[in-house]
């Protein structure tokens, strides 16, 4: 149990540690790079040196020398690849891992979800849904069901006393006298305009307190 806890950990930690140790010799490779290249320049000068005086065996073993520092450095630089070469490898299988590692938690989590969720529990849950969705429906209808003396209205009774209602309502628009069309408005000849404009037709108000003022002073003189 103890092993499957800390696998995983364990197995970063490691995968971490040879990255470190790889990238720590990989930089003292180039430093001593730089150091034999360096060495195999100086011994060229000294051939040069030494071509210039006259001394041959001297300036060959200063390039023999510099052909040991190139050996060197192409043995380092060989050195350099293997280790890039196990760095990508390494890091490769890290995301490999990872990648597994997820896709195995999914796995895990999905088998979990469906061993809580199984298809009798969702049939169950769907009947009980159906079975409220109907209740509620029942408690509607009763609700909207009429009592006392509402529910002794025939509702057959009260349409057919509405057509009634809706067919005397037609019949008395039908019945009804159309209007009348609006007088032509008459032409005056130019030059023949009416000395005074006709009086105004009265109106009803008019005429209603005229007949009042008629009345009262009848009253007033019996």
């Amino acid at each position: 149990m103890f092993n499957r806890l800390f696998a995983k950990p364990r197995q970063e930690t490691d995968a971490l540690t040879t990255l470190d140790k790889l990238n720590e010799t990989l930089e003292m490779l180039e430093k001593k790079e730089k150091v034999l290249v360096k060495k195999a320049a100086a011994e060229v000068e000294k051939a040069k040196v030494a071509a210039q005086g006259g001394k041959k065996k001297v300036a060959i073993q200063c390039l023999k020398k510099k052909k040991l520092y190139e050996q060197q450095i192409e043995q380092l630089g060989n050195f350099q690849l293997r280790i890039h070469d196990q760095m990508i490898m390494l890091e490769g299988a890290k995301a490999t891992t990872e990648t597994v590692d997820a896709l195995r938690t999914g796995a895990a989590a999905m088998k979990a979800v469906q061993k809580a969720m199984n298809v009798d529990d969702v049939d169950k849950t769907m009947d009980e849904i159906n079975e409220q969705t109907e209740n509620m429906k029942q408690i509607q209808e009763a609700l909207s069901t009429p009592i006392g003396a509402v529910a002794d209205f025939d509702e057959d009774e009260l349409e057919a006393e509405l057509e009634e209602l809706e067919s005397a309502e037609l019949e008395e628009q039908l019945l009804q006298p159309a209007t009348s069309a609006p007088a032509a408005p008459v032409q005056v000849p130019a030059g023949r305009q009416p000395a005074r404009p006709a009086a105004q037709k009265r109106t009803e108000e008019e005429e209603e307190e005229e007949d009042e003022l008629a009345a009262l002073q009848k009253e007033m003189a019996l």
